[in-house]
């Protein structure tokens, strides 16, 4: 079979346009992939966990993240839109006064960040929150 550039081409956008259309969902089921694994299948409760992001981040380089679970033993950031999900995990001693990290995370795109909080209990809590990666500041 004989490709003519035009041919040629039309594959090429056809391919393009199908990895961009399929990209984040195959990024989202990822990080629930990652999610699983950690927590064992367990059930997540929401709530009980405070995640303070931006709305609108001017800079996917570094995105400020407040994240805090009173009676959290670890925390853990997710980025569904990453191609490696895990973007932090913080691990609280029994004397540790806070349970709590102010943290700057990487994004690779308009994403939702998740943070799953595993309880001394054994029990995991989650929150998220979408961010709105901008490309040169203009809030577009």
């Amino acid at each position: 079979m004989d490709l003519y550039r035009r041919e040629l081409m039309i594959l090429g956008v056809g391919a393009f346009a199908a990895s961009a259309t399929t990209g984040l969902p195959a990024f989202a089921s990822r990080a629930e992939e990652e999610i699983m694994a950690l927590t064992g299948g367990a059930d997540i409760i929401d709530g009980g966990v405070s995640l303070i992001a931006p709305e609108i981040a001017e800079n996917g380089n570094s995105v400020a993240i407040d994240v805090s679970a009173e009676g959290a033993s670890s925390i853990t950031l997710f980025g569904d839109g990453n191609p490696e999900p895990i973007m932090a995990t913080i691990n609280f001693g029994p004397l540790s006064p806070t349970r709590g990290a102010v943290t700057r995370v990487r994004l690779h795109q308009t994403q939702n960040v998740i943070a799953l909080a595993k309880m001394e209990d054994g029990t995991w809590h989650r929150a998220s929150a979408k961010v709105k990666v901008t490309i040169g500041g203009c809030g577009g």
